[in-house]
Parts: C-alpha cells; structure tokens; sequence
C-alpha cells in the first residue's frame, strides 16, 4: 500500500504543469525535454523552476515522512514508490523526471541532517563546476555512505539503489561529461538531447 501511495504522489508531473502555468508551454519540448527543475530553468521561468524543485522534493518527502509514522519499512516502501512515480508516472506514459529533487527529499523524511549533508554535497559541486548533472550525481553516490556513517544501514541500502537508479536516468549526461560537453547550469540547450 504504501509503495502504491507514493508512487501515486511522486506521479504529479509539477515540472509540466509549472512550466505551462509560467506560458513557457510543453517543458518536454525544449532542452533535455525532461519535466524536472533544471529543464524547467531552462525556459527562463526561474519561479517556475524554483517551484517544481520544491514541489519534486516534497511529494518524496511527505510520501516517506507520513508512511514512516507505520515503520521504517513503511517508509521506504513510500519513498521508493515516489521515487519511482517521479520517473515513470503513469500519465506521461512512464517517461518523466530524473529524480534528483525527489531523491533529496526522500533522504530528508528519513533523515533531516543526511538531507543537509546531501543538499550541501550537492551546493558544493555545482558552486564549483557548475554541472548540475555532476553535482547530481555525487550528491547521489555519497547519500548511502552518509547513512551507513549515521548508523542507517536500512536507508543507506534504499538509498544505494535509488542511487544507481540516478545514475542510469543520467545516462547520456554521463556520456557528455566524459566527452566533455555537457551543459552547465544555466546554459541553454535547443535541441531535445536525452
């Protein structure tokens, strides 16, 4: 049941209805034509941007913080799901979002002080490189680690697989990077590139 609610909630495709709101119209069609917030910044539409990151990681937040009041297991079921309706909702035939802002809110309904460390991994990189994807991705793997250091092996395991789940919806991203040209944020990018 709780895998089912939150992917439900993780489902809600608010980088393309903020987006549309914002008159920047079909996010899917610009960019990487993914619904997610640095897509959505893409657009120019900062607020709308800044909305579906805050709306991506809350519908894993809450998913994970309300199941978690029925177990650890609960919890994990819930943010899984979520995580899991971000990237494959239904209503956009299973094709949606990487799973970066979902991610991070899923670590902060188990953990607030992980989330913090995974939020400030995150800041560092992109301060630093200005790679969104990089920072993603770093942010991700470091997540598991930080909970096996808080003595979370339960949520340092759900977060490890979360974690290469990132990695494989930032396939093409990691190939760019190893070629070395993949956007920076801010950075336009006309053509769909997946």
């Amino acid at each position: 049941m709780a895998l089912a609610v939150g992917y439900m909630l993780g489902s809600v495709p608010f980088g393309l209805i903020f987006s549309w709101l914002a008159g920047a119209g079909d996010v899917r069609r610009i960019g990487s034509g993914n619904i997610g917030a640095t897509n959505v910044l893409r657009t120019g539409k900062r607020g709308a941007a800044v909305a579906t990151l805050f709306c991506d990681a809350a519908k894993g937040a809450v998913a994970a913080a309300v199941a978690q009041r029925y177990g650890m297991e609960a919890a994990v079921a819930a943010g899984v799901g979520a995580f899991l309706g971000h990237v494959f909702p239904v209503w956009l035939k299973f094709n949606g979002g990487k799973g970066v802002a979902t991610f991070l809110g899923i670590v902060a309904a188990f953990d607030w002080r992980v989330g913090l460390l995974t939020a400030a991994t995150w800041l560092v990189v992109a301060a630093t490189l200005r790679i969104s994807s990089f920072s993603a991705l770093v942010a991700a793997a470091a997540t598991p680690v930080y909970f096996l250091l808080a003595g979370y092996p339960a949520f340092a395991f759900a977060t490890a697989c979360l974690a290469l789940m990132i990695f494989l919806t930032h396939r093409a991203n990691i190939v760019r990077l190893v070629n070395g040209n993949e956007p920076r944020i801010g950075q336009e990018r006309s053509v769909p590139n997946r």
